[in-house]
């Protein structure tokens, strides 16, 4: 697969206008002893290069600040929160639908819904074709640092994944810990700060899990069926 075309290392002249941009949303948290802080803007950047090279669309820079308060109390994490995180959305839909025909935030962070549905829905209110996904890749049961992620980053960065370091950390269903996590954070539930098993990830799986989530991401985009909170179905 070739390199997306990046905005970043376009000129204003050269930049036709009327394209669709695609916007990676991440995150800086701690995933763990074994994962890399920026874990969740690496997926969403390498889902949406992946995406805007199928679909011939422009790739922005990643945007790896989101709202990640649940992993307060852990170094590294760095949230800007809600409220701010929806600020920041609409700027950014406003400005870049100046020129371009459609906005399509893609996710990777799940502490994000919250500010994308509201600023979304407020850019399509105004007029604006602006979009959003959080891609998938089937049922994925542990959220945070277990098998599924660490799968994918063996498979993206694998020399970023301390494999030294691996460890279960709470394996309970995520409906079960959603009562303690949304009260006392991620300590409330692990101390580690991982959820799920990541001794059984393996880059193969990550490759696997990697390729349906662009799947996931490049069909939402060709169907273009956005709900009223602008989550493409």
């Amino acid at each position: 697969m070739g390199e997306p075309r990046q905005l970043g290392g376009l000129t204003s002249p050269g930049l036709e206008q009327g394209r669709t941009l695609l916007v990676p949303l991440g995150s800086t948290e701690q995933h763990g002893p074994h994962l890399p802080l920026d874990t969740d803007t690496r997926i969403a950047a390498a889902v949406a290069g992946a995406a805007a090279e199928l679909l011939g669309h422009l790739l922005a820079p990643a945007m790896p600040y989101g709202a990640a308060g649940e992993h307060q109390g852990f170094p590294g994490t760095v949230s800007i929160g809600t409220a701010a995180l929806e600020a920041v959305l609409v700027e950014c839909g406003r400005s870049a639908c100046d020129w371009a025909a459609r906005l399509v935030f893609v996710n990777g962070h799940g502490g994000n819904v919250e500010a994308l549905r509201s600023a979304v829905a407020l850019l399509r209110r105004e007029g604006r074709d602006v979009a959003w996904c959080t891609p998938a890749a089937g049922q994925v049961t542990d959220t945070h640092a277990g098998h599924a992620e660490t799968s994918v980053l063996l498979h993206l960065s694998p020399q970023l994944v301390r494999t030294g370091e691996f460890r279960p950390g709470n394996t309970e269903p995520l409906s079960d810990l959603m009562p303690r996590l949304r009260a006392g954070g991620m300590r409330a539930v692990s101390e580690s700060g991982v959820l799920g098993d990541p001794t059984t990830a393996t880059a193969s799986d990550g490759e696997r899990l990697f390729a349906g989530m662009v799947e996931d991401c490049v069909n939402r985009m060709r169907r273009w069926q956005p709900r009223s909170d602008g989550m493409l179905v």
